[in-house]
C-alpha cells in the first residue's frame, strides 16, 4: 500500500478548498432547518443519552411520525458546533469542508491500492471536485455522508490488512474493521454496506479467485471429487465473522427503530405506492437517471420528489430503453471483471462495488425510501466512478496516439467540474437561492413551488409567497400542504374567508379512515396540521369555539399521540373557561412529551387560572429546568414571585428578570418590573434606572410613565414627575390616575389652582361619577374661597359615596366656614377679640382644607398604586397636629393602610394585565 506524499495532500487541500471557499458564507437551507435550528438534541441542556434515544432529526424514534433514520455519532458533531459557535453557519460549513478534505486524501490511499500514483491522484482530484458532491458539502446536514464515508474508507483500509504472510489470517484487522463499521453506521446506515465490499475484495482481490475458478471448484466439490481447500477454509472463516459481525448490526439497528419503517406518502416517494408494473419498471428506470447524474452534473435540483421524475407505467415507455442500455453496460463490466483475471479486472470490480454496494439502501430494492432521486447519497458511489474514470483514463493516457487528447480532455473535465462545483455553492447561500436554481430545473415538483413560497414568508413577503402557493397547487392539485399554505398565507393577509376556504379544500383530501387499517400509514403526520389550522382560524369567532373544538378532538382521534392537538386543544378550553379540562389536555400531552418545556409552561398557566400559584410555581420551574433560556416561563415566574408577596422570593425573582433581559434586552416589560421589584425594595434610586431604561425603549409605556411619576412624587421630587406625566397624558389624555396626581402636586406643589381644576374638570368629563376627581374639584373650589360651590360640591360628592367618612368631615368642616364668615359679615365693628377668632378660625380653616387634601391624596394614592403609602401618611400626620377633629389611633391607620395596599397591587396588577403591559 502506497503511502500518501505531502505534496498530493496539499493538491487535494487546495483544489477543495478553492471549489469550496464560498460555502463559508451559505446558511441553514433546506433540511438544515429541522437537523440544526429545530433540533433540541444539540442544545447542552439536553441530555447526551437523547441523541441515542431519537433520531437525525431530535424526534424520538418510538414516535410514528419519526423517519427512523439513527445517526447519533452526526448530530454529536452538530452538538460540538453548538457548543462553540451555537448557531453561526460558518463553523458548520468549516467543518464539513475539512470533513471532506479528510474523506479525499483516505480515498486516495484506497486509489492506490488498485490504481498506480498518477491514476490514484486524478481519481482523487475528481472527486474533489465533482459537482454532485455539493449537496453533501454544502449542505450542513450532508455531513452524514461526510462521516460515515471516513469510516467507510477507514474500515475497508483496515480489512485490507487481515491477510498475513502464508495467507494466515491477521484478527486485529478484522476486529478494527468490525468496530469502524459500528462507527459508520452511526452516521449513517449506509456504513453498513462496506461489509459486502470487504467480502468481494476478500474473495475476487486478496485471494484471486475468478468466477470461473469458484465454479468449477463447486462443481468438483458436489461431484465428491475434492475437497475445500484450506485457504478457502481460511476465506470462508473470514466471511462468516463479517457476515456474523454485520446481521448482529443489523438486528441491533432494528431493534433501535423498534420494527417499524418510517411513514412515507405518496408525494414523497410516488412510484413506492404505485402498482406493478409502475412501480418497478420506474424504480429501474431511476438507476440510469442516478448515473446520468454522475456523468453529466450539469442540471442538479435539491429536490427530486413528487412529480420531478413521472411514473413509467408502460413497457412501451421509451425511457425504458435507457433502462436497458443502463443494465447491458453495466452486465458486461461485471463479467468483464468476474471473468477474467488481472489488475483491470480487479480495479473494475472494486470500482463497480463501490457504485453498486452503498447505494442499495437507496435503491429501494429491500425497503421504500422519502426521495425519489438524492444528489447526497451519490457521494459514496462517485467514489466507485471515479474510480472507473481514472482507470480508463490510464488506458487512454498509455496510448501515445491518444495521450495529448486524454490529458486535455482530463483538464477540461476537472476544471469545468471545478467551476460548476464553485457556482452550484452559491445556491446554497439562502433558501429563497436554492429553490429558485431548482425550479429552473424541474418546474412539474410542488414541493418546490411551496418551498420558494416558505422563502418568501420567512421574509414577510406574502403577496408573493401567496402566488408561488397557489402555483403549487396547479402543479400537484391534491397536494395538502400546497393548499395548507395558500390558507395560512391567507390568514397572514388578514382574509380568513379565503384561508377556510383553503383549508376546507385541504381537509376534503386526506384519506377517509378505514377500519381496520392504521390512519398515520396513509397520511404524513404534518398534513394532519389542516384540523390544527382551520380550528385556530375559526375559534378567532366567540360563536365557533365549539366547532373548533371538535376539530381538535377530531385529529386527536386520527392519532391519539398528536401532542399539538392536544396543546392546542388546552389553549382553546381556557379560552372557553374551561381550565379543569384544559388541565387534561395538557397532562395527556405531557405523557407524550415530559421534556417539552413549553407544555409545562401552559400547566402553569392553567394553573393560574386555577387560583392555584404554588403548583404555578412549581411548573414554570419545571419548564427552566428544562429549558433555562425559557423567555416566557422566566418572565411569568418572576412576576409570580413578586405578586406573591413575599419577599424572600424577590431576589430569585429579580434573577429571573435579569435573565429575561438579557435573552431580550429589547422588551420593555422586563425593565419595568425590575423596576416595580426595586420599588418594593425600596431602592428608589434603582427603581428610577430602571424604569427609565423601560421609557427609552418604548416611550409610550403606560404603567412605567406613571409609576415613574409616582415614584418621583413619593421621593420629595414632584417637580420632576410633572414633565413625565405630561408624556404620560399626551400618549393617554384619558389616563384618570395621571390626572389626579397631576392635579395634586400643580394644587400642592406649583399652588397652580387653575391647572388644577382642569386636570380635576377633564376627570370628571371622562366618568362624571369619579368621587376621587370630584372630591379634589371641592377642595379647588375651596381653595378659591367659593366656599358655597365647594358645599355643593361636597353634598353631590357625597351622594356618591356614602360612606366616605372624610367626605361628611370636610363637608362639615366647608358649613362652618360658611356660617363663621356670615357670622363676620353680620358685625360691622367686631372687637380686638372677636377680629383674633375671626383670624384664627381663619387660619384653623385653611389649616382643615391642608388636611382635606392630604386625605384626599392618601385616598388617591390608594387607588394609583401601593408604593405612595409611607409618604403621604406621613404628611397627613403632620399637618393633623392642629386639627380640631378627632384622631384615629395609629393602630386603626395601620390596619387601613393595609387594607388600601392589599387592594392597590391588585389594582394595578389588573389594569398592567388588562392594558397588555
Amino acid at each position: 500500500m502506497a503511502d500518501i506524499s505531502l505534496k498530493e495532500a496539499a493538491l487535494i487541500v487546495g483544489v477543495v478548498a478553492a471549489c469550496y471557499w464560498n460555502s463559508l458564507f451559505c446558511g441553514f437551507v433546506f433540511d438544515d432547518v429541522s437537523a440544526i435550528l429545530d433540533n433540541k438534541d444539540l442544545h447542552p441542556s439536553t441530555p447526551l443519552k437523547n441523541l441515542f434515544q431519537n433520531d437525525f432529526w431530535g424526534t424520538p424514534m418510538s414516535e410514528e411520525r419519526s423517519h427512523k433514520s439513527y445517526r447519533p455519532l452526526t448530530v454529536l458533531t452538530f452538538r460540538l458546533n453548538y457548543l462553540f459557535s451555537e448557531l453561526n453557519a460558518v463553523s458548520y460549513h468549516f467543518l464539513n469542508l475539512v470533513f471532506h478534505v479528510v474523506v479525499c486524501v483516505v480515498f486516495l490511499k484506497v486509489c492506490k491500492l488498485f490504481l498506480d500514483n498518477r491514476s490514484s491522484v486524478v481519481a482523487s482530484l475528481l472527486f474533489a471536485v465533482h459537482p454532485i458532491h455539493t449537496e453533501a458539502v454544502t449542505g450542513v446536514v450532508g455531513r452524514a455522508e461526510l462521516l460515515s464515508s471516513i469510516f467507510f474508507l477507514a474500515a475497508f483500509l483496515s480489512y485490507t490488512k487481515s491477510k498475513g504472510p502464508d495467507n494466515t489470517i491477521v484478527w486485529t484487522p478484522i476486529a478494527v474493521t468490525v468496530f469502524l463499521v459500528a462507527v459508520a453506521t452511526l452516521c449513517k446506515e449506509q456504513g453498513i454496506t462496506v461489509v459486502g465490499i470487504c467480502c468481494v475484495y476478500e474473495v475476487f482481490i486478496a485471494q484471486g479467485y475468478t468466477l470461473p475458478v469458484l465454479l468449477d471448484t463447486a462443481v468438483q466439490i458436489l461431484r465428491g471429487k475434492g475437497s475445500i481447500p484450506f485457504s478457502m477454509l481460511q476465506t470462508l472463516l473470514k466471511l462468516i465473522v463479517l457476515m456474523f459481525s454485520t446481521l448482529l448490526l443489523v438486528v441491533v439497528r432494528v431493534q433501535v427503530i423498534q420494527s417499524q419503517l418510517p411513514v412515507f406518502t405518496r408525494f414523497d416517494n410516488p412510484a413506492a405506492v404505485s402498482p406493478s408494473p409502475a412501480r418497478q419498471l420506474t424504480f429501474n428506470y431511476l438507476l440510469p437517471v442516478n448515473a446520468w447524474l454522475l456523468l453529466n452534473p450539469s442540471e442538479l435540483c435539491c429536490d427530486w420528489t413528487m412529480g420531478t421524475i413521472p411514473l413509467v407505467e408502460s413497457l412501451l415507455d421509451i425511457r425504458n430503453v435507457a433502462t436497458l442500455t443502463f443494465f447491458c453496460f453495466l452486465g458486461s463490466l461485471i463479467v468483464f471483471s468476474l471473468r477474467y483475471p488481472g489488475d483491470s479486472s480487479k480495479t473494475v470490480l472494486m470500482g463497480l462495488c463501490l457504485i453498486v454496494l452503498p447505494f442499495i439502501p437507496a435503491s429501494n430494492l429491500f425497503f421504500p425510501v422519502g426521495f425519489v432521486v438524492a444528489e447526497r447519497v451519490l457521494y459514496v458511489p462517485s467514489m466507485g466512478f471515479c474510480i472507473l474514470v481514472a482507470h480508463g483514463w490510464k488506458k487512454l493516457s498509455n496510448k501515445s496516439v491518444l495521450r495529448k487528447i486524454s490529458w486535455v480532455c482530463l483538464a477540461v473535465v476537472l476544471f469545468t467540474h471545478a467551476l460548476k462545483t464553485l457556482h452550484r455553492n452559491w445556491d446554497w447561500e439562502s433558501e429563497y437561492t436554492l429553490f429558485m436554481s431548482a425550479l429552473k430545473v424541474n418546474k412539474n415538483n410542488a414541493k418546490l413551488w411551496n418551498n420558494v413560497g416558505h422563502a418568501l414568508e420567512n421574509e414577510k413577503n406574502f403577496e408573493r409567497a401567496l402566488q408561488f402557493f397557489i402555483q403549487a397547487t396547479q402543479v400537484q392539485p391534491d397536494d395538502i400542504g400546497a393548499h395548507m399554505n395558500v390558507g395560512r398565507t391567507y390568514k397572514n393577509l388578514n382574509k380568513t374567508k379565503e384561508a377556510e376556504e383553503s383549508y376546507m379544500i385541504a381537509k376534503s383530501l386526506m384519506p377517509q379512515i378505514i377500519p381496520g387499517k392504521k390512519y398515520a400509514a396513509r397520511v404524513a403526520p404534518n398534513h394532519l396540521n389542516v384540523y390544527i389550522n382551520l380550528a385556530n382560524l375559526i375559534r378567532a369567532n366567540e360563536s365557533r369555539l365549539e366547532e373548533a373544538d371538535q376539530l381538535y378532538r377530531q385529529a386527536i382521534s386520527m392519532r391519539p399521540d398528536f401532542k399539538q392537538a392536544y396543546i392546542s386543544r388546552g389553549e382553546l378550553l381556557l379560552k372557553m373557561n374551561k381550565p379543569l379540562k384544559a388541565k387534561e389536555a395538557y397532562l395527556r400531552a405531557l405523557e407524550l412529551d415530559r421534556t417539552n418545556a413549553d407544555l409545562w409552561y401552559n400547566l402553569a398557566i392553567v394553573y393560574i387560572e386555577l387560583k392555584d400559584p404554588t403548583e404555578a410555581l412549581k411548573n414554570f420551574n419545571r419548564a427552566l429546568e428544562l429549558n433555562p433560556t425559557h423567555k416566557l416561563a422566566l418572565f411569568n415566574s418572576a412576576l409570580l414571585m413578586q405578586e406573591s408577596g413575599d419577599a424572600r422570593l424577590r431576589p430569585e425573582a429579580k434573577q429571573r428578570l435579569l435573565h429575561y433581559v438579557k435573552e431580550e434586552p429589547q422588551d420593555a416589560n422586563g425593565y419595568f418590573n425590575l423596576g416595580m421589584l426595586a420599588m418594593d425594595d425600596k431602592k428608589d434610586m434603582e427603581a428610577e434606572a430602571w424604569m427609565k431604561k423601560a421609557i427609552r425603549l418604548q416611550p409610550n409605556f403606560r404603567s412605567a410613565l406613571f409609576n415613574l411619576a409616582l415614584l418621583y412624587s413619593q421621593t420629595a421630587k414632584e417637580l420632576m414627575a410633572l414633565p413625565v406625566l405630561e408624556d404620560l397624558l399626551r400618549y393617554y389624555p384619558d389616563h384618570t390616575k395621571g390626572l389626579i396626581l397631576k392635579g395634586d402636586i400643580l394644587m400642592n406643589q406649583k399652588k397652580d389652582i387653575v391647572g388644577a381644576k382642569m386636570c380635576f374638570e377633564k376627570i370628571l368629563e371622562l366618568d362624571p361619577n369619579n368621587v376621587q376627581g370630584k372630591h379634589n374639584l371641592c377642595v379647588v373650589y375651596f381653595e378659591e374661597r367659593d366656599l358655597i360651590k365647594a358645599e355643593k360640591c361636597l353634598v353631590e360628592t357625597l351622594a356618591l359615596a356614602p360612606h366616605e367618612e372624610y367626605i361628611q368631615r370636610h363637608l362639615n368642616i366647608v358649613r362652618s366656614k360658611i356660617a363663621s364668615v356670615s357670622a363676620t359679615e353680620q358685625s360691622s365693628l367686631p372687637a380686638d377679640g372677636t377680629a383674633t377668632v375671626a383670624t384664627e378660625e381663619k387660619k384653623n380653616s385653611f389649616q382643615n382644607l391642608k388636611e382635606v387634601k392630604n386625605e384626599q391624596k392618601i385616598t388617591q394614592a390608594t387607588v394609583d398604586n401601593n408604593k405612595g403609602h409611607s409618604k403621604n401618611k406621613k404628611r397627613t400626620e403632620k399637618n393633623n397636629m392642629n386639627k380640631e377633629t378627632p384622631k384615629k389611633s395609629t393602630k386603626e391607620i395601620k390596619d387601613i393602610e393595609k387594607k388600601r395596599v392589599a387592594a392597590l397591587k391588585r389594582l394595578e396588577e389588573i389594569e398592567r394585565i388588562l392594558n397588555g403591559e
